[in-house]
């Protein structure tokens, strides 16, 4: 099969067509014929090595990226339990590692990380929920708020950043958000209450709306430290890319990573009817064949994306 990936790390240009041996249904796995991979930060983060530094520890190489996939049901391996059938539109979040990734045309998945596309789906739609959806469930998880608490939510435009609200919402929280002028019909829109124009001076005026501060943040933009003015005392700031400590006032920076919820059916079942539902809002940037993976990823660097770039296979 053909799949996407490096055999060595750096810019966009490293990513190159690779042949591989063709996957097999293990046991407790679906075979997919994948037609669709979401483009996200992370994959560029792996294809640049940038991961390897972030987690201290060497990568086996080729190294296939991608997190978010979309197809067919092709074979369904051994004891598995499953309402899913060849022939099934599905979508699938893969955690990748080595040869094993979402830039690839087949790919044996555990069977608990594949769910059914929501109904009338194109592939290019499926496949950008569940990898930036699990990652918003397990933020708000993870801070565990009450109904009619208040959360912060940067790089609210952002895909993981819409989702990110719209699940807030459905737990019933006051969603405050940042957005530019020109973003914010759109972060309005996913339900946030409260918009506040984006820039460095964020903290300050979320402490201008509430003056001891939201009982806890999202932090999409990577603010990392500089939104702790932002937060009540002792309050948690979920970040990304691992950033993680404590500030002042007893607040903590709290790092998730989604991959280690890629086999946790119920939640991706919940995001699948939610999509289905019209409660997260799909939005797909651009598509691109295979080919022009590096172009693709050249697009992403450049920034300024409301949805998600797909590669099609």
């Amino acid at each position: 099969m053909k799949a996407v990936g490096v055999t060595d790390f750096g810019g966009p240009e490293v990513l190159k067509i690779l042949e591989l041996p063709d996957p097999v249904a293990g046991p407790g796995e679906i075979l997919v014929r994948i037609h669709a991979a979401a483009v996200n930060p992370t994959d560029a983060l792996i294809r640049s090595g940038e991961h390897v530094r972030m987690f201290g520890r060497t990568a086996p190489l080729p190294y296939v990226p991608g997190m978010d996939a979309a197809g067919v049901v092709i074979a369904i391996g051994d004891g598995v339990e499953t309402d899913l059938k060849i022939g099934d539109y599905v979508m699938a979040f893969i955690a990748p590692g080595g040869s094993y990734g979402a830039y690839s045309e087949m790919l044996a998945v555990p069977a608990n990380s594949v769910v059914k596309a929501p109904p009338g789906f194109s592939h290019a739609q499926a496949c950008t929920i569940l990898m930036n959806g699990m990652t918003a469930r397990v933020a708000l998880d993870t801070l565990a708020l009450k109904p009619g608490s208040t959360v912060l939510v940067t790089g609210a435009a952002g895909t993981f950043g819409g989702y990110a609200i719209e699940l807030a919402k459905e737990d019933g929280l006051v969603v405050i958000a940042d957005a530019s002028e020109a973003d914010e019909p759109a972060v309005t829109g996913f339900g946030a209450d409260l918009v506040l124009r984006r820039g460095d001076d964020l903290a300050e005026r979320v402490r201008e709306r509430f003056p001891d501060g939201v009982d806890g943040v999202i932090d999409g933009a990577l603010f990392n430290e500089r939104i702790v003015g932002a937060v009540r005392d002792g309050g948690v700031i979920i970040t990304l890319r691992m950033f993680s400590g404590e500030a002042e006032r007893g607040v903590k920076l709290v790092p998730i990573r989604s991959k280690l919820h890629a086999e946790d059916r119920a939640k991706l079942e919940e995001l699948r009817n939610l999509a289905g539902e019209g409660k997260l809002t799909i939005r797909v940037f651009d598509t691109f064949p295979k080919e022009e993976a590096s172009e693709a990823h050249r697009r992403l660097e450049m920034g300024g994306l409301r949805g998600r770039l797909v590669l099609e296979f």
